[in-house]
């Protein structure tokens, strides 16, 4: 059964509010995208408040072009999510946050081992690694956090959130969730051990 543009879009916009109400973002930042088919995205737009938006507020992008339809523009890091879609065809959904324990660890450029097998199993490994630095919303960035991310789930930006996919949206919700788990039971063990 496929799902509709206009559904995505509702999904879309429903995980935007998400993120905001878990703490995952604050005002503007983080982005979501899901798939729609092989060529194409929906994508949070740029600069808009999350507890703002409708789902008519939603961008449809062409992953291998970047053009989007509408006036509204999609997020600045959309090539970012485009990368993902192109170079992981199973994954449907890419979430970007600034939560908090795991934002902590990117900006220290870490990369997090993680401690607990469940916690493992949902994050696709022992060890998540942080993309060296680069400015935001450059090839750069894209393409040090694409490698960051080719062995697991999510990948720490080092000085700017992190990224988290799923092959649907709560998935990578769960990803999110359990990789801010990681990173906080990480940061008390690196305390623990200098004690």
């Amino acid at each position: 059964m496929s799902i509709s543009i206009e559904e995505i879009k509702q999904k879309v916009c429903a995980a935007g509010k998400q993120l905001l109400q878990e703490g995952l973002v604050a005002r503007t930042w983080g982005n979501v995208s899901m798939r729609v088919n092989d060529h194409q995205m929906v994508i949070t737009p740029s600069g808009r408040k999350y507890d703002e938006l409708n789902p008519d507020d939603m961008v449809l992008v062409d992953i291998y072009t970047l053009k989007f339809e509408g006036k509204i523009k999609p997020s600045s890091e959309l090539k970012l999510h485009c990368q993902v879609y192109k170079t992981r065809p199973h994954i449907q959904a890419v979430i970007h946050t600034h939560q908090m324990n795991a934002s902590i660890v990117a900006a220290a450029q870490m990369d997090v081992e993680v401690l607990l097998p469940e916690h493992q199993q949902i994050l696709g490994g022992k060890v998540i690694k942080a993309a060296p630095y680069a400015l935001p919303n450059t090839k750069k960035i894209t393409m040090a956090t694409e490698k960051a991310i080719e062995a697991s789930n999510a990948a720490l930006m080092s000085n700017h959130g992190v990224v988290c996919i799923g092959t649907h949206l709560e998935g990578a919700f769960n990803v999110a969730r359990t990789l801010e788990l990681a990173c906080e039971l990480f940061i008390a063990s690196r305390k623990k051990a200098k004690a």
